[in-house]
Parts: structure tokens; sequence; C-alpha cells
């Protein structure tokens, strides 16, 4: 095994150990705060107002459900409630295998394709999802498919999509080592959420691997084992900077859970959980203030 290690190192990719990380984000903080499932502008104006009563920081609040799903009036209200709070909005591709006419993708075996794209078409249909809600100003978008993710990126390097427009894959690829990790670094993701249950020396070693923002999951819901990290937040942070701490989703059922004005403040309290871990146990970590690299959306 030592012989496959050297191998590994020797191509670039870094043995197991765990260690801290001295990687920041822009503005030198090690995390910020993300929210996700806030599916409607109805949810995202109740999230608000009880961050705002309860005077915590969220950076990014992100919708699963995908922008097929809502229409250009509920875009632009979200897009006009990022603005005026200086949030990140995140809206994901629609288009994915569990929405279309496969039938493996309902079955045990075959769920894990379930968010990937079947064929030309779909891809064709996931670019325009894109499209779509980049043309009205959203500079965040989920991405849950690697060759769709290749092909938005090489769009931003022609200049067909804006350059300050940021991918972020989700949990639900299903990647989880460093090789994955510095592929879809590679393909052009602008932050990364690995399988959720990756034990500390796991994230630990991905962290040392890319340089890219790391998104973790400080609770989860039913669908995705309903497990809670609150207390592992601090030692997070310490290897993961600069992580995005994922925070509500022990609220929901499942990915897809369409939020409720009253869910959306219920994620709100996780958030305020979290940070008392952090204030408790790691007082000295430092919260990301700087709005300059964040993809907020811009008004067309």
């Amino acid at each position: 095994m030592n012989e496959t290690k050297e191998l590994l190192d020797k191509i670039g990719i870094k043995s197991l150990k765990k260690e801290c990380s001295d990687k920041r984000f822009n503005d030198g903080g090690q995390y910020r705060i993300e929210v996700p499932g806030i599916q409607n502008p109805i949810a995202m104006s109740s999230l608000i107002e009880s961050m705002e009563e309860k005077n915590l920081t969220i950076h990014r609040v992100t919708q699963t459900k995908g922008i097929m799903l809502l229409s250009d009036n509920e875009i632009n209200e979200m897009i006009d409630l990022a603005i005026e709070n200086k949030l990140e909005l995140f809206l994901s591709v629609g288009p994915r295998a569990s929405y279309d006419t496969s039938a493996t993708a309902q079955t045990k075996e075959g769920s894990r394709i379930a968010y990937r794209l079947r064929g030309y078409n779909n891809l064709v249909y996931g670019i325009e999802d894109v499209r779509r809600a980049v043309s009205l100003g959203v500079k965040g978008i989920v991405v849950y498919d690697e060759g769709l993710l290749y092909s938005l990126n090489e769009l931003r390097k022609i200049g067909e999509i804006p350059f300050d427009v940021h991918f972020k894959v989700s949990a639900h690829t299903g990647h989880g080592n460093p090789a994955s990790a510095i592929l879809l670094e590679y393909l052009g993701a602008d932050s990364f959420n690995p399988v959720r249950d990756l034990s500390i020396d796991m994230i630990s070693n991905i962290r040392q691997n890319i340089d890219i923002p790391l998104d973790i999951h400080t609770e989860n819901p039913k669908s995705s084992g309903g497990f809670i990290r609150h207390y592992e937040v601090p030692e997070i942070i310490k290897v993961a900077s600069p992580v995005y701490l994922k925070t509500g989703g022990s609220v929901a059922q499942t990915h897809n859970w369409e939020t409720s004005s009253d869910s959306a403040k219920q994620r709100v309290k996780q958030v305020g959980l979290v940070v008392r871990m952090i204030n408790e146990y790691y007082g000295d970590a430092t919260i990301s203030k700087s709005s300059k690299d964040l993809a907020i959306p811009k008004k067309c």
C-alpha cells in the first residue's frame, strides 16, 4: 500500500493526514453560512426576516427544486431580495433523470443517476435552464452532472456565460475522494459539496488537494440520513477552510422539500445553534464579512 500511496503522491494526490487548513476566502474568512432548500420568494423573505430578528449572518441561499419550476416573477423576486440583503442566490439546474422519462432513476438500484442528465436533449435543456436564470441576473448555479459542468465552464470560457457566474457541485453527484475533487475543480467548479457523511479526516484530505471552497452539511434531511454534526462544526472549520456551512437541512424531509415560511424560520434557528457551537468551542474562528467574491445577483 505504501507504494501505491507514493504513486498517488507522484501524480499530485496528497496522502491522508489530518491538518488545519491555512486557506481562506478572499477577505480572510474561514467560513460562511449557507441555508439550502429555500424554494421560493415567500420562504426567502421569511428567512431574511428571521435572520435579521436573530442578528445572524447568512451568506448563501440555495434553491434545490430546479430553475424550470420557478416563474420569471419568482426568480426576479428572489434576485431583488438577494441584492437588497447582499446574499448569494444559487438556483439548481432543473432537468434531471428523476424529472424525465427515466424508469431506472425511479428504482432503488438506479437512484444514483437521478440527478444526472440522460441524452443530448437533456443536456440542451439543462443549459437552457441555466441560460434563462443567468439572463435574469442569477450568478450562482447548482450543478448535478459532471458533463453539464464541463459544458457550462467551456461556455463561460468563451463568454457565452458571464465569467462571474459561479458553479457549485451538489453532494448529489456522489463525490467523496480527493481525486474526484481535483477533477471537479479542473472541470470548472467554483465550490464543491462532497457526500454528506465524510469523516473529519476525509474532509481534511479533500481540502489539502483543492483550493476552491468546500460546502459541508452540518445537518441533513431524513432522506439523506438525518444526522446532525453541530458539535463537529468547529473542527470542520479548522480542517476545511474556506468552507460554506450548510445548515437547516434537518428541518426538511427531502432534498426537494417545499419550504414554508415557518420552516424557513426553523432553518434560521438551526443556524443560530451552529453559531453557538462556533462561539463556544472555536471563538477565534473568522466569519467571512466581505461581499466582493460572493455570487450576488445583478439586475439585468
